[in-house]
């Protein structure tokens, strides 16, 4: 019972984080799997993919409904990411639990870190083929290996890659996190990595009304205020897992 009051006070705090921020909810996933849940790495990766999908499906939904979504530059973007973001997806359940903790660890500090600075990516104006590529295939293997949307990285690298404007670059990333989360998923379908649906399905639950919650709270309070406490928590977060690992 315990577990299951973990698991929907978690997922809440989760889909409240990416319901007021557009992207970022989904990296507090993985450590609550594992320090709240009791996970390994692995499954805490997979699961999260899980998440990942529900909860950017529901809110692409809304953003295509508002035509707020460039579909060509996403699509592009996702399919340079898709074979990165399977072979990572195999690769996980080869790697020591610890590495995976502290490369999640640092993925964490460098989320915080992007937040806390508060810059406003910036269109270059020219779109790059090779640059393209190998943005969406980093971003198609951070997802796989580490179980994350990756949003915070997949929105500046729309906007200064791909010239995708910043209003249409929230709703584009949405469907390249789906599109890669989706191949890495499929991949560690034969990993032979258990899941536990009972504490999953309603983690999932509340994160998709914590994400309409967190709609509302975006609107009466500063974005960048959101972001400077998002920030703190998620390098709070690093910190404490790399000292785990070290302990």
């Amino acid at each position: 019972m315990t577990a299951l009051v973990l698991a929907l006070i978690a997922g809440g705090l989760v889909g409240l984080a990416l319901g007021a921020l557009g992207a970022g909810g989904s990296i507090l996933t993985v450590p609550a799997l594992i320090y709240l849940l009791g996970f390994s790495p692995a499954a805490a990766a997979t699961g999260s993919l899980v998440i990942v999908i529900v909860t950017s499906v529901t809110a692409l939904v809304a953003h295509a409904r508002a035509g707020a979504v460039r579909w060509r530059a996403g699509l592009l973007f996702a399919a340079a990411g898709l074979l990165p973001a399977a072979l990572a997806g195999a690769l996980t359940a080869r790697l020591p639990a610890a590495l995976l903790t502290l490369m999640f660890a640092a993925l964490a500090a460098l989320a915080a870190v992007r937040m806390l600075r508060r810059r406003t990516p910036r269109r270059t104006g020219t779109v790059s083929t090779g640059r393209a590529a190998a943005a969406g295939a980093g971003l198609g293997a951070v997802t796989g290996l580490l179980g994350v949307g990756g949003g915070f990285l997949a929105v500046p690298a729309l906007v200064t890659v791909l010239a995708v404007p910043m209003s249409a670059a929230v709703g584009t990333s949405l469907l390249v996190i789906v599109a890669n989360a989706t191949f890495a998923l499929a991949a560690r379908a034969h990993a032979g990595v258990h899941l536990d649906w009972a504490l999953i399905m309603p983690f999932l639950a509340t994160a998709v009304l914590g994400a309409w919650d967190g709609g509302r709270l975006a609107a009466k309070v500063s974005p960048a205020a959101l972001q400077r406490a998002f920030g703190a928590v998620l390098l709070t977060i690093a910190a404490a897992m790399a000292v785990m690992v070290a302990w």
